[in-house]
């Protein structure tokens, strides 16, 4: 029955986010907000996930898609404001809070108060990096919010399991220390992590089979998870390190298999996404059962999530801000030796608003354990899955929705930004002609045996001239970016050309249902038509953004 309602649910979260994409919605939000309302329903039933199902299953495939989309150039060239805010900022947050919410709430043992601090601490940069591209936010803080995510989920998950397995009584490295323990789950995890992605890959590199690599690819975060979950290290930063392994290794893989293996991921992160905003929603009403079974006041339990919420938004600007105000000082005073500041005091301000809590934040929360090892309750388990689900839902409603006006009010756009990807567009072209020319030549000078050096040069020149078209039409597709009349133009060739496919397709469609085309012949041909039509796609999506 449990599996009957979450493939229920799953369906109703599609059509949801569906629906909030066409009316330009925070899906999430609105997930959140239905899942809520939904939970009130008479008669409704519990859906109910084991904490290791959440933790096991639903965050190594987000985390692993994340970091394999996340350049390691990228992460190297940022690497310090990334670990600063990947990893002092959610310490900062999480014991912040721990012992706000020691101080604050009595059902809360300082243990399970850092639980709590660790749940809330790790920010979702989903949202505002999607703002932030459509806004012109310059590349640099793009790519520090995409890297900090990933290092922050580490981080508190991370932490989460340390605290939870000090409360809880389920520690299973031998050391009372809390900093040794730490450490090796950090070490083992990225070694773990590094080892499998370097066998998967040496695997894949061997198959010259597309879906048979896209599917290693898909069992990998699980088994990272799992295999450093059973040496008690960081299954989280095994899954992190393997991500940005393949990442960085993905064009060693074929065409096939990266254009397969980008659309399953996509369809994945979405599908899972979906599903936790909406789980948590149709929580709310069992949770808020639950602590008035313990005889707790409910409209207590949500002022203290209220009061955490406050605490969890003030932390991130003071500690962002706070470094940015020593930075000045530093450099007035003439003690910088760190060089010139990557970000202006605008850029701060919109790193430092960007805080939204979201998946991880929800699926730490429902991934508490029920009981201790003595078999007793975990300690304020509900008052957690409270305070996390308002400060989830807070973040998202009073800084997400006001990120889109604090870029345009602080007009943080890099007038350079522009310039600088056309220039490497530019330089990416030459180097890729260049190539072309240089191989063309090659093989002119050495054909192969048994060709005839007419014919050779024949092919050679439809290769080139085929080249060459392809070169002036990206520069046709580039002055249109520039030149509204060209672009007009192009965006007409486009829908021209898609309307051909189109046609194409269903007369070829038309002849296989008349009987006079087999469908396995079909099949080849349409293939072929998907690729030009993506293409055309991304064309047209690459001048929208």
């Amino acid at each position: 029955m449990n599996g009957t309602w979450i493939l229920l649910v799953v369906i109703a979260a599609i059509a949801v986010t569906g629906l909030a994409n066409r009316s330009n919605l925070q899906a999430p939000l609105v997930l959140v907000t239905i899942g809520s309302l939904a939970s009130f329903i008479p008669g409704m039933p519990r859906l109910e996930l084991h904490p290791h199902v959440i933790l096991g299953v639903v965050l190594p495939p987000l985390l692993y898609s994340a970091a394999l989309r996340f350049s390691v150039a990228t992460f190297r060239r940022h690497l310090t404001p990334i670990l600063r805010l990947g990893i002092f900022t959610v310490l900062a947050t999480a014991f912040a809070v721990a012992l706000s919410a020691s101080w604050l709430v009595p059902e809360l043992t300082l243990g399970a108060a850092l639980v709590l601090g660790a749940v809330v601490a790790p920010t979702d940069a989903v949202s505002a990096v999607a703002v932030g591209r459509k806004l012109g936010l310059p590349k640099r803080v793009i790519a520090v919010l995409t890297g900090e995510g990933l290092v922050n989920d580490a981080t508190a998950l991370t932490l989460f399991a340390v605290a939870v397995s000090a409360v809880a009584g389920t520690r299973v490295f031998a050391t009372d220390s809390p900093v040794a323990f730490f450490g090796y789950e950090v070490i083992g995890g990225v070694a773990i992590g590094l080892l499998l992605a370097t066998v998967v890959h040496l695997i894949r590199s061997r198959m010259y089979d597309s879906p048979l690599e896209t599917v290693l690819g898909l069992v990998l975060p699980f088994t990272a998870y799992l295999a450093a979950e059973e040496i008690g290290a960081s299954g989280v930063l095994a899954v992190v390190a393997a991500g940005l392994y393949m990442g960085h290794r993905a064009t060693d893989a074929s065409v096939a298999t990266r254009i397969q293996e980008r659309a399953v991921w996509e369809s994945l992160d979405i599908l899972l996404e979906m599903f936790v905003f909406a789980y948590m929603g149709l929580q709310l009403k069992f949770v808020i059962d639950e602590v008035r079974d313990n005889g707790l006041d409910v409209h207590v339990a949500f002022l203290y999530g209220f009061a955490i919420l406050g605490v969890v938004i003030a932390v991130r600007p003071l500690w962002v801000l706070l470094h940015w105000a020593r930075r000045r000082l530093t450099r007035s005073i003439g003690l910088d030796r760190l060089g010139r500041d990557q970000f202006s005091g605008r850029e701060y301000l919109v790193i430092s608003w960007a805080g939204m809590r979201g998946v991880v934040t929800l699926a730490a929360a429902g991934g508490i354990p029920f009981v201790l090892a003595s078999g007793e309750p975990f300690p304020g388990r509900e008052i957690v899955q409270v305070i996390a689900f308002v400060v989830a839902v807070g973040t998202l409603l009073i800084q997400g929705a006001t990120m889109p006006a604090l870029i345009r009010a602080l007009n943080v756009a890099d007038p350079y930004e522009r310039l600088y990807t056309e220039e490497q567009l530019e330089l990416a072209r030459t180097i890729s002609t260049t190539a072309a020319q240089q191989h063309l030549a090659e093989l002119g000078a050495n054909p192969p045996a048994g060709v005839d050096a007419d014919d050779l040069q024949r092919i050679l020149d439809r290769v080139n001239r085929s080249i060459q078209a392809r070169a002036e039409a990206q520069q046709v597709e580039d002055a249109g970016e520039r030149d509204p009349s060209v672009l007009q133009a192009a965006a007409l060739f486009e829908t021209l050309r898609r309307s051909v496919l189109r046609a194409q397709r269903q007369a070829l469609i038309a002849a296989r249902d008349d009987g006079d085309l087999d469908d396995e012949t079909l099949r080849t041909v349409l293939e072929g038509l998907d690729i030009e039509e993506a293409a055309a796609e991304e064309r047209i999506n690459r001048r929208r953004r």
